[in-house]
């Protein structure tokens, strides 16, 4: 959902090996255990961005703003995640729904999508001067953005 395309590839890739392996056996003798692949993943350097007084952290699950740690629900983090990754993005409301549901936009209104951005905007809105990361495309959906101070 949220994967980076060489994460992507790396999961392509291992799923192929997996089938390859289930197939025939003795055809992988030269596979890479599967501990090593664990442990390469686990050694990974975190995704993280620092915007300012905003800082992201998608392995830890974790924003903070200024020194303060903002909680989110698992949608609204995932929300976030998805539009801070990719700045300046436009994400429809149906892209939206469909990468962070992970089901059929169909099921859902564009009201659900407006209140979870809306909950955002709140959560990282500490102060009357804070910037407003999360841009609305009217009609459209939403992309992150972040314009520092003059």
């Amino acid at each position: 959902m949220l994967l980076s395309a060489r994460q992507r590839q790396e999961l392509v890739n291992y799923l192929l090996d997996s089938q390859k392996q289930q197939n025939n056996p003795a055809d992988s003798s030269c596979a890479i255990p599967e501990t090593f692949k664990m442990q390469a993943a686990i050694e990974e350097p975190f995704t993280e961005i620092h915007m300012g007084d905003l800082y992201f952290c998608q392995e830890q699950r974790l924003v903070c703003v200024g020194e303060q740690v903002i909680e989110f629900t698992a949608k609204e983090f995932d929300i976030l995640a998805l539009l801070i990754t990719h700045p300046k993005r436009v994400f429809t409301y149906e892209l939206i729904m469909q990468l962070v549901w992970n089901e059929d936009y169909s099921y859902y209104s564009r009201k659900a999508v407006n209140n979870h951005v809306s909950n955002l905007r709140r959560k990282l809105r500490t102060t009357p001067d804070s910037p407003d990361y999360i841009k609305s495309v009217i009609g459209v959906g939403y992309k992150f953005e972040y314009l520092s101070a003059p």
